[in-house]
């Protein structure tokens, strides 16, 4: 396997975000001591700022969706690591309103510490803050664990959901509120045919040997367990199976027949495969009674170059439909507005 492009020096993410900054100059600046980024354009109506951040290796999570109709700061870690909470604290100054600051944040213990540290720092400040914690990962569901399911896709529909409200002038209590409602009402599954390259050895991080990892994770963490690879069509109708069956217990999910689903790319899955699995998981909705109220298609969530993909449903509310449709300035969501995006 080749090495990737990577610059000189075993951190590739200062490099990288410069040229996502000088990209996409009309929409973010770049600060560089901490590193973080902030949007150049917000609604005049908003009142709470929406923060964001995580580990590399997950573009165009969290620095794509930056921009008016979605988030006003985000603080990038090193590749698969949490950023430090001096950077979390930068984004968090840049994008406060009057309102406060929300933080979205994914469930990872490096992620909720420094996050939480922010926070503290904040209050300290005279900065009221809130967190919405992501925690949508089917397959880390019920596992003995410190931090119960990971976030994983679902991050994308709450940080798109919340920033419109918050265009609406929508309070911190309130948003605070609604992104944790999102988030109850989201679970997320992902599976490998190969994992990511690892940036020491240029082979792939572990191997499957024709097996399929299911319910891998956004780091590259290898599955409970691999299987053999099924056909297309039965894995898509399983991997739903168990995403509705988990909905229908879900605490506090809506009871409706609507959803949100995101065919989201691992990294190394070409967008012929996503519009495929796109397909059989929309007809796989309607065999089981759901009404597709959205779909979004695209890699938004990687894990690198990993070979795979992943399935969330979201259980809509009637008033989140209108939030999902409304636009966004952003580099990775698409733009405009409607239903299916």
């Amino acid at each position: 396997m080749p090495f990737p492009f990577h610059p000189a020096g075993d951190d590739p993410v200062p490099t990288a975000v410069r040229g996502f900054a000088r990209a996409h100059d009309d929409l973010v600046a770049l600060h560089e001591d901490p590193i973080h980024l902030v949007a150049r354009h917000r609604h005049p109506d908003r009142r709470v700022g929406l923060v964001s951040g995580g580990g590399s290796g997950h573009e165009p999570l969290h620095a794509g969706f930056l921009g008016r109709g979605m988030l006003d700061a985000v603080a990038p870690g090193p590749v698969f690591t949490s950023p430090h909470n001096t950077a979390v604290l930068a984004a968090s100054r840049a994008a406060a309103g009057p309102g406060g600051v929300v933080h979205v944040v994914k469930n990872y213990t490096g992620d909720r510490i420094n996050f939480g540290i922010a926070a503290e720092r904040l209050r300290m400040e005279g900065v009221d803050a809130r967190r919405v914690l992501v925690d949508d990962d089917l397959a880390t569901d019920g596992l003995d664990t410190a931090t119960g399911r990971r976030g994983t896709g679902a991050t994308v529909v709450v940080e798109k959901i919340l920033g419109a409200a918050a265009d609406t002038g929508a309070g911190l209590d309130e948003l605070a509120t609604l992104g944790t409602e999102v988030a109850a009402a989201s679970r997320s599954l992902a599976v490998a045919s190969r994992a990511q390259t690892s940036a020491r050895t240029g082979d792939p991080a572990f191997a499957l040997d024709g097996e399929l990892d299911y319910g891998v994770g956004i780091h590259g963490e290898r599955a409970r367990r691999s299987v053999p690879r099924p056909p297309t069509e039965e894995l898509v109708g399983r991997m739903l199976d168990e995403l509705v069956a988990a909905l229908a217990d879900a605490p506090g999910a809506p009871a409706g027949d609507d959803v949100v689903l995101v065919v989201n790319g691992m990294g190394g899955t070409a967008l012929l495969e996503l519009y495929v699995l796109a397909e059989l998981a929309s007809a796989g909705l309607a065999e089981r009674g759901l009404t597709r109220a959205g779909l979004l298609v695209g890699t938004f969530v990687p894990a690198l170059d990993m070979a795979g993909f992943s399935l969330t449903l979201t259980r809509m509310r009637p008033h989140w439909k209108d939030y999902w449709a409304a636009p966004a300035e952003t580099a990775a969501f698409p733009r405009g507005t409607g239903e299916d995006r």
